[in-house]
């Protein structure tokens, strides 16, 4: 009996070895998007505010689309741009289609008063040379967009309130600076903080699992996922089912150590008694070897993609909104259908992609009979709303400088329960709620730009962002915005005045030179990135969704035939789990592994670097 167990597992693990060495060497056939070193020097920053609406306002007319589509993407978030800029890269002709006016999802800025403002896009890891995010940014971008390092210490976490005796932790960037930071701050400490280092590294040593699940075949996915081999194998699974609350209480009964191992949860969405272990150490080691900011800001990214499509004859059009995605007579996805005015018009491709995440995609744009299809269903069943958000936007009179404000991100806790306040902030009525927000993001866009002084002399921005139920707002969702009555205000009033309360003490130099200010709910998520139910990062991520079924569930090809997923939803929130959607939706589209592509490409460049220096 356990002789045939044991070569059944032995099988088992050979043709998973042979399979996963053909995924990962043979990247398929056809084109690749990174045949070739696409970089070249960067252009000047452009500041021409016409020319750079030519790029990235562009509305959406009917005569505007271009002939003989090989893909539509929907949205232009970076998950759509990127998917779309792949396939350009490789000469598709791709439509975008946003439903806001101007393009780019959370990566968008607006201007007011003179200010201007990023949307979602508050710092990137991963960014350095040599690392193949930045090499596949680069390519993306052709080299264009370019990227600024913030200080070694990064970000910073005030337990209590700022100006009254709080304590205040600093984060330092760097594979070994980041803990050994930790452990001066808390002398005795260093055996929980070398195993919360060890914990941290295993995860990121398995983060090639998580785009396998994705890329492998299904069949050969559920019989991994079945066979219990996995969490064998892998620390990403192992502590995939355990929440930070549950293993950072394990590690130290230092309720402030405690705080500071778990303070990134703001980053993701999900509280650290509901949030997966394994979720909090990759964006762990996302910044462990530093952040960057977008030089010019975070419009810059859409504003070097767009081109890219264009190029190879696609375009990214505005104030379009996708009604529905149109099948054919055999079920299979054609088309969509646009709203112009009072008219619909229909345009058609062979691919359709989609940004709009999991629960506009199935509930709102497919229709019944694809709605109730058994694969739409099995993963509708595991997808949960996100939490909204409230953001802050603060114009203010002079520099940087003069103002007192840095380019460290400060996390904002009134104590070190991180987990307990969060609950009770949640859970209580939105008129309580409104007086005692206890958790903070407060970040200075323009302190972390270096073109920043250049274009913007003798202003600066902050940006305030913490969690906000979507329930709380819930009942003014069918008003028109701009235009929703003297009790919304009134509410969101009061959230901001008790914001920037406590902003006034971690900079107490703007109190008196504010010039443009503005507040958005979870509503207004919903309005401008047309968010369900105003998420910041999409679907929730909970402990369910890091488990290996669950990534593995949800996949870029869909029950609907020649309908794809990308952007956050089908693989993490934020930028870079965006992106890596991206590249994974497009990997499915040419049926090639684009991951090793950019390998070789980098390796590629590597051997001729070499060369140059010998």
């Amino acid at each position: 009996m356990w002789l045939y167990a044991a070569l059944f597992l032995l099988v088992l693990l050979l043709s998973v070895f042979v399979l996963l060495v053909r995924v990962l060497l043979d990247s398929g056939r056809g084109p690749s998007p990174f045949a070739t070193d696409a970089r070249r020097p960067p252009a000047p920053l452009v500041t021409d505010k016409a020319f750079r609406r030519t790029v990235v306002k562009t509305v959406f007319s009917a005569d505007k689309v271009p002939a003989g589509l090989d893909a539509i993407v929907i949205g232009s978030g970076i998950g759509g741009l990127a998917a779309a800029t792949l396939l350009a890269k490789v000469g598709k002709k791709v439509l975008v289609l946003e439903q806001h006016g101007k393009l780019g999802g959370c990566c968008h800025t607006f201007t007011e008063k003179g200010f201007e403002f990023d949307t979602g896009i508050h710092y990137v890891g991963q960014m350095q040379e040599g690392s193949l995010s930045r090499l596949m940014l680069d390519q993306l971008t052709e080299g264009q967009l370019e990227w600024s390092r913030l200080p070694a210490a990064h970000d910073a976490v005030v337990l209590g309130e700022p100006g009254a005796g709080a304590r205040t932790f600093r984060i330092h960037s760097g594979q070994q600076e980041f803990f050994r930071s930790l452990k001066e701050q808390f002398p005795g400490e260093g055996a929980a903080i070398d195993e919360f280092e060890r914990l941290v590294k295993g995860v990121d040593r398995g983060m090639m699992l998580f785009g396998l699940l994705k890329l492998l075949p299904w069949a050969l996915v559920r019989l991994l996922c079945c066979s219990g081999l996995l969490p064998w194998l892998f620390s990403f699974c192992q502590l995939a089912p355990r929440t930070v609350k549950d293993v950072v209480d394990g590690l130290t009964p230092n309720p402030e150590l405690r705080a500071v191992l778990s303070y990134l949860f703001p980053t993701y969405g999900a509280i650290p008694s509901s949030a997966s272990f394994t979720m909090h150490s990759i964006l762990v080691n996302h910044f462990l070897d530093g952040a960057w900011y977008p030089k010019g800001g975070s419009g810059e990214i859409p504003f070097h993609l767009v081109p890219v499509i264009r190029r190879s004859g696609g375009d990214v059009l505005g104030r379009a909104p996708v009604e529905k995605i149109l099948l054919d007579s055999q079920g299979r996805a054609c088309g969509v259908s646009v709203r112009k005015g009072q008219d619909l018009v229909n345009i058609f491709a062979p691919v359709i992609i989609s940004d709009a995440g999991i629960f506009n995609t199935y509930e709102r744009l497919l229709p019944a009979e694809a709605q109730a299809l058994p694969g739409i269903q099995a993963q509708l069943g595991r997808a949960v709303h996100g939490p909204g958000g409230f953001t802050v936007f603060v114009g203010v009179r002079g520099s940087g400088e003069e103002l007192g404000l840095q380019p460290t991100n400060y996390f904002v806790y009134p104590d070190s329960d991180l987990d307990a306040i969060a609950k009770r902030y949640m859970a209580a009525p939105r008129e309580e709620a409104a007086k005692s927000v206890p958790l903070l993001f407060v970040t200075c866009p323009s302190a972390k730009d270096p073109t920043w002084e250049s274009r913007h002399p003798g202003k600066s921005t902050l940006a305030v962002v913490t969690f906000a139920r979507y329930e709380w707002f819930e009942e003014w969702k069918d008003k028109q915005v701009h235009k929703r009555g003297d009790d919304y205000e009134n509410l969101k009033k009061s959230f901001q005045d008790t914001v920037m309360s406590i902003v006034f003490k971690l900079y107490p130099r703007i109190e008196d030179r504010i010039e443009y200010i503005s507040s958005g709910t979870p509503l207004t998520s919903q309005h401008y990135l047309a968010s369900p139910r105003g998420e910041f990062y999409g679907t929730d991520h909970n402990v369910e969704r890091l488990q290996a079924e669950a990534i593995a569930a949800v996949r870029p090809q869909t029950a609907v035939p020649n309908l794809f997923l990308t952007g956050q939803d089908l693989c993490l929130g934020g930028f870079m789990g965006a992106l890596q959607g991206a590249v994974i939706c497009a990997s499915a589209v040419l049926q090639r592994n684009l991951y090793v592509d950019l390998v070789r490409l980098s390796k590629s460049l590597q051997a001729t670097n070499a060369k140059k220096v010998a």
